[in-house]
Parts: C-alpha cells; structure tokens; sequence
C-alpha cells in the first residue's frame, strides 16, 4: 500500500536545565489509507510527543529538532505556519485526551462545529450547520439538531467524547491522530466509540493513528502495531503478529502485565522499575535495567533488524 503519512527518524527535543533531551528519537513508520496503527508504550514513552510533531504542535522549548513527516508527497517539517494551519482541521485532524480540554465551555456545540466548517470552507451557515448535525449523527448522537444548541456541560464525558471527535471528521480528513482518546471513559461507552471509528475509517477511507497505552484497544482495532519506549520504537509489526508473539522483551512485559494474562488470584507480574527520565537514559539500550535478558552487549544502543514484515530493535529478541 502506498503511504499517505511517512514519517522518518524524526527527532523531537526539548530544552532545560538538563540540555536537550529527546522525547522522540529517530521514529520511523508510515500509515497507508483506510490503515489503523497503534502506537503504545508507557506513560512518557513519547507517544502524544510524537502525534504533536506530526501535527507540528510542539510548544517551546520543545522543537522538531530532525527527520521528516511527509503527508500524501508534502514535507510537513519546516512547512510555514499559515500552510500548516490550512492542513490541521482539514486534511490531518488529532482527537485529544480531555474533551474538556477541546471544547469551549461557554460557546454552544453549534458554534464550535461551525467555527470548525467556516475556518476552512466558504459555505453557506446552513450548509455549516447541515455537515454540523451529519457528523453528530455519524458518531452515533441521538437527536443531533437539538443536541446541536447545547452547551458541553449538558453532555455526558462519553458524548463529549463523541463531539470531539464529530468536530474532528467535520472535513473528512484523510489523517486522523488519537491521543488515548477513550482513556477517562467507561468499558461499555469506550467500546461504542471504538466501534464508531472503526467504522468511520471503513466508510470513509481515513489512517488512523491510535495512541494509547491500551494493548486491549489496540488488539480490537489496529491493522499494525508500533511499541515505543524512552522515544524510540522498539518493535513493529502486524497487530497480530506483535501482540500473539513478541519479539521485544519490553512488549512482552507489557502484555504479561494485562490483567487477564495472570492467574485469578495471583499477584500480577509487572515490568520492574520505571520509565528512565530523560536526563538519566543509560547508555545503550534504554530498556537494559529492567530487562531480564541484558548482558554486555546491551550497553552499545540496538539496530532495527528485520524479520519478514517485523521491526526488532533489541540485542536479543525472543
């Protein structure tokens, strides 16, 4: 499948006290159409640094620091802000954490949703308002007109959810970035919000890149899968193939730690210790002080190897 998104050792920095420290260091993947692929790793691995270099949202002192993010043939690093603007909301749209923390809570949903219509297409408001209550209805709203008039505060967290992500798809996107989404909400509303973009993405032929730390979410709806950890990806592949048999030791920590994966009962295994900061990586394999397989040759930093369609990057894969 040809890429619509290409991304290349990109490099994401921050600075500080501590110097520059790499969120994101040298990712690579791409995302074909109609294609979903999960991106998953603990808290701090660098995964939302990672859709917000894509979407060139890094704030200072954080910056795109190298690589390359090339949408449908375009380069996006180093693209001029007023270009990027017409392509965020349009062609590449990202659904964030909080839905509080995307929606305005004193404007109505109308005024929001048309805002969102009217920054990129010069349409009539009623034609705004008509594309407004489609998207509603696509995400599963009941009674989208009046549903429209009302103020966040009059939704439920799983219907705010759905707003969001309604004002996401207002343009069709040919892109869409899910930042953990479904995180704050219940099983049963997290399962009908992942059922409604699956079949968004069937029906309208978007990518989606799904960030979470949910390997449950990411078996359920993910074509492909992508383990990142301290910035960088780890390993790569089929979601079937990554999450039925690993090849990284940091993957297969993550899934023994599931709870359905231990016995009733039984304690739960866990990966020892925790996320390195930034600061403090050590040298070589960033994963070589909680891993049970290291030895000496972990302290020189890994080479992604191949196997068929799987990416490895570890000294010595399972």
């Amino acid at each position: 499948m040809t890429a619509l998104l290409q991304v290349e050792g990109l490099v994401t920095e921050y600075s500080g006290r501590e110097g520059r420290l790499r969120a994101v260091d040298g990712v690579d993947f791409s995302l074909a159409r109609g294609e979903v692929l999960g991106l998953v790793g603990e808290s701090g691995s660098g995964k939302s640094v990672t859709g917000l270099s894509i979407m060139g949202l890094v704030d200072a002192p954080g910056r795109v620091a190298g690589g390359s993010v090339k949408f449908d043939g375009r380069e996006l690093v180093g693209l001029a802000e007023e270009d990027l603007r017409r392509l965020r909301g349009k062609r590449i749209a990202m659904i964030f954490q909080d839905p509080m923390m995307t929606l305005n809570p004193v404007l109505s949903i109308e005024t929001q949703m048309l805002e969102t219509v009217l920054a990129h297409d010069a349409v009539p408001r009623a034609e705004a308002r008509r594309r407004a209550i489609e998207a509603l209805g696509l995400v599963g709203i009941a009674s989208p007109e009046e549903r429209l008039r009302q103020y966040p505060h009059q939704f439920s967290g799983g219907m705010r959810q759905r707003v969001v992500i309604a004002i996401a798809l207002l343009h069709r996107p040919d892109v869409i970035i899910a930042d953990e989404p479904t995180t704050a909400l219940d099983v049963t509303v997290q399962g009908q919000i992942l059922y409604e973009m699956q079949r968004l993405v069937r029906e309208t032929g978007a990518a989606l890149l799904w960030i979470t730390h949910d390997l449950a979410v990411v078996a359920g709806l993910a074509d492909r899968v992508a383990v990142m950890y301290a910035g960088r990806i780890v390993e790569q592949g089929s979601a079937a193939e990554v999450l039925d048999a690993p090849l990284h030791p940091y993957t297969r920590g993550l899934l023994d730690s599931v709870p359905a994966a231990n016995a009733a009962g039984g304690r739960l295994r866990q990966i020892p210790g925790m996320t390195p900061s930034l600061a403090h990586l050590p040298p070589g394999c960033a994963f070589r002080e909680r891993c049970g397989h290291a030895d000496g040759a972990c302290s020189s930093v890994p080479e992604i190897t191949l196997r068929a369609a799987r990416q490895v990057r570890c000294h010595h894969p399972l």
